[in-house]
């Protein structure tokens, strides 16, 4: 029976495009949580901070360069509330734990 992992992400994502189609390669059940479109829930906004602080926030995005200086001195509960794109993408939770992004590492500890 497959392992099985929620990849939280957006669909467009390229990254999330290649760790999804990396994990089901790899015999991983993938469910897939697009944050555009079904937002995180408050639980998970706490557990992901938890897990990351404010690594969870991309601050490379074009999302984060658009916001204003007000939003990006708030905390990054209320910026992923307001911009759930902002989340540095794929955060994949496994029976493990958490990871983030998608760099040797992660890969390496799924593969």
């Amino acid at each position: 029976m497959a392992k099985t992992l929620t990849l939280f992400g957006i669909s467009t994502c390229d990254t999330c495009k290649k760790a999804q189609k990396a994990l089901t390669a790899a015999g991983y059940a993938v469910a897939f949580h697009d944050v555009r479109a079904t937002p995180l829930a408050e639980a998970e906004i706490a557990e992901f901070i938890t897990e990351f602080g404010t690594k969870i926030i991309n601050t490379q995005s074009t999302t984060w360069r658009g916001l204003s200086d007000w939003m990006k001195a708030s905390e990054a509960d209320a910026q992923l509330r307001e911009h759930p794109t902002l989340m540095k993408r794929p955060v994949i939770r496994s029976s493990e734990g958490l990871t983030l992004g998608w760099d040797d590492a992660v890969q390496a500890r799924y593969m």
